[in-house]
């Protein structure tokens, strides 16, 4: 039997369905266990929780069949634009926006634009168990207003969130987080991405669509819903994020690596990247020294990410990503400043008090471990002389230039415990 809180009733049924399961027996804590004093907790695991205990444990588990679905190329629904939007909504197939209507001609365009077979299965996408195959990936790529030749792009951004490391599973939780999808490489330019002015705001089409794609394929594929869907927990939760593109142009000029070729690609490789974004910081306004940039960036962007230092220590995976625009990176070049020295300046000046962690690890519902339980030699963090904990590992510190060239603005995205994962993009031999 599972032991559950009162919000997470209908999502543990859902799951029984997906498992093909009957009859689990569930024990109802009615509330918030975390909002509930010590005195009312022990309450209502008397009054509540025990009786449905012993008569859970009764019960018999049963196989049940699962809900049968349409095959790919099956005609679902036959109608006008308007009534195809009205079908989608009430199926809960769409995000809440018009979609472009799914046919099987504009489908077959989409696959014109890859070497994979129609049929070929990316991976298996938990919550709900559903194969993502490349049919599908050209479906919602149709839907979410993409152009087909973006299908290689859209491949490699399923082809990273089927990876085991990613944990598509995992993305409905509580805290709201959305995938951020990165790319590098010549596709940049040649699908016409924005990576200048307004970069993560909608209104390019490469960007836009296929950041929508992805948000549209986790509600579709994984099944991560909102109500009245299932499987997106997210208690107050934001939108999703357009592709961010990086301005290659300028990292050559300087003699940085791009973000792609710190993920270990070459710099004429297109590459995909998704990872987690729990989190953005205020607009991040700098000088015109190195220092004084990376203490304004150290300033706001150290205190965002110090309330998920305890995935950090935890999970040992923490990401965080910084965008800078190019002036502030013509900035760090012009004294000498490399990323990696960035990123060193960063772990050594944010830090946070463990007693301030634990008071959040304990929010939150970690109450079995401290901060300090978990620094080890396995963790690669340690306090410091003044007994702070560094927030950040600088190896794990993703940097992309991005944004209007005549601002000096940067931006940071503090992460899940999720960590990135690159795919090369690969374009049709034809």
């Amino acid at each position: 039997m599972s032991l559950i809180t009162a919000g997470f009733e209908r999502l543990a049924r859902k799951t029984m369905e997906i498992l093909g399961v009957k009859n689990l027996a569930l024990a109802i804590y009615p509330g918030a266990i975390m909002t509930d004093t010590p005195e009312e907790l022990a309450r209502k695991v008397e009054t509540a929780m025990v009786d449905q205990i012993l008569e859970g444990l009764k019960t018999r588990l049963e196989e049940a069949e699962k809900p049968a679905e349409p095959g790919p190329r099956d005609i679902i629904f036959e109608g006008s634009f308007d009534d195809v939007q009205d079908f989608f909504t009430g199926e809960l197939w769409t995000d809440g926006l018009p979609i472009a209507p799914p046919t099987v001609e504009r489908v077959e365009e989409f696959l014109r634009f890859t070497d994979h077979p129609a049929d070929e299965i990316i991976g298996v996408l938990g919550p709900e168990n559903r194969a993502a195959t490349v049919w599908s990936v050209a479906v919602n790529g149709v839907m979410a207003g993409c152009r087909p030749e973006y299908m290689p792009v859209l491949v490699a951004v399923v082809e990273a969130i089927a990876d085991d490391e990613f944990c598509i599973h995992e993305a409905g939780g509580t805290p709201g987080w959305e995938p951020l999808i990165v790319i590098n490489g010549p596709i940049v330019e040649e699908l016409d991405f924005n990576y200048g002015q307004g970069v993560m705001k909608v209104g390019r089409r490469a960007n836009t669509s296929i950041g929508r794609f992805l948000r549209l394929y986790m509600r579709n594929i994984p099944g991560l819903r909102i109500p009245p869907g299932m499987f997106d927990k997210g208690t107050i939760s934001y939108t999703f994020n357009v592709a961010l593109a990086e301005n290659e142009g300028v990292a050559e000029e300087l003699g940085w690596d791009s973000f792609g070729m710190e993920r270990g690609f070459r710099r004429e490789d297109s590459v995909a990247t998704v990872q987690s974004a729990r989190v953005v910081t205020a607009p991040i306004y700098c000088g015109n020294t190195a220092e004084d940039c990376a203490q304004a960036i150290a300033e706001v962007f150290g205190p965002t990410c110090s309330y998920s230092v305890h995935l950090s220590l935890k999970y040992r995976n923490f990401h965080p990503l910084l965008i800078i625009s190019p002036s502030i990176a013509r900035v760090f070049a012009r004294e000498g400043w490399t990323k990696n020295k960035l990123r060193e300046y960063l772990a050594e000046n944010c830090k946070v008090a463990p007693q301030a962690v634990d008071r959040w690890l304990w929010r939150i519902g970690h109450t079995d471990f401290t901060a300090a339980s978990l620094l080890d030699e396995r963790c690669g963090l340690s306090l410091d002389g003044n007994g702070l904990i560094p927030i950040f590992r600088p190896n794990e510190i993703g940097i992309v230039i991005a944004g209007d060239p005549d601002r000096n603005q940067a931006r940071g995205y503090a992460p899940n415990s999720q960590p990135p994962v690159s795919k090369k993009i690969e374009l049709p031999k034809r």
